[in-house]
């Protein structure tokens, strides 16, 4: 029966202010996992930054994507694109409840060259296959290398898609059940809602559904 009661707000992104409606998006699409990506410049520094933009998008060949979107306060872009498109190769590392602190204060805008590792209390972890650095603290890594870049826009708040194919995922065995399997639990992974806010995917939050026959 339709809900003859209800009266929408009607968002026209064309005339609506960019943080509005960015701000009113975030809040519906959620919750959002976090890529915690890492990666290097060209002279080996270091960067380490969350990004909410992100999702997996196939498996054969498997594929994350996440999006380091241009600020929409004066349209800059952030030192993680500006890195892989220096040296194409990203770790992206899921964040749980036991990190999800210092991954917050991660998100800081820090200075180019500074040592995001170093400044929230990480643990740098050699990756076997890319430059980047690996978070230890991190229940699954993910070594990638980018595939591409695509720019969705060249104003505020524009994303710019980072294409990459995982070449290694490391997996820490205390996450899994008796099956060999993430155990959703035990990994107690967190997302991003809209504002300030983060949900914790553990516990007396988790429900299952049969598939459909």
């Amino acid at each position: 029966m339709k809900d003859t009661n209800t009266e929408y707000i009607h968002f026209d992104p064309s005339e609506t202010p960019v943080q509005l409606f960015h701000g009113t998006m975030l809040g519906a699409v959620a919750p959002r996992p976090i890529a915690f990506a890492s990666t290097i410049d060209k002279a080996g520094n270091p960067n380490l930054s969350p990004f909410s933009f992100f999702n997996a998008f196939g498996a054969n060949p498997p594929i994350l994507i996440f999006s380091p979107a241009r600020r929409g306060l004066d349209n800059t872009t952030k030192h993680s694109y500006e890195n892989v498109k220096e040296v194409p190769e990203v770790v992206i590392n899921v964040v749980n409840y036991a990190m999800v602190k210092q991954v917050n204060n991660a998100s800081a805008d820090f200075d180019k060259g500074v040592n995001e590792f170093e400044m929230v209390g990480f643990t740098m972890e050699p990756s076997q296959l890319v430059k980047p650095f690996r978070v230890k603290e991190s229940p699954v890594q993910f070594e990638c290398k980018v595939l591409q870049v695509i720019e969705t826009g060249i104003s505020g708040g524009a994303g710019n898609l980072v294409i990459c194919e995982i070449l290694r995922m490391h997996v820490n065995p205390a996450v899994l059940d008796s099956n060999g399997r993430i155990d959703p639990n035990k990994i107690d992974l967190v997302g991003r809602m809209g504002g300030d806010f983060y949900v914790r995917a553990s516990g007396g939050s988790l429900f299952e559904l049969a598939k459909p026959v």
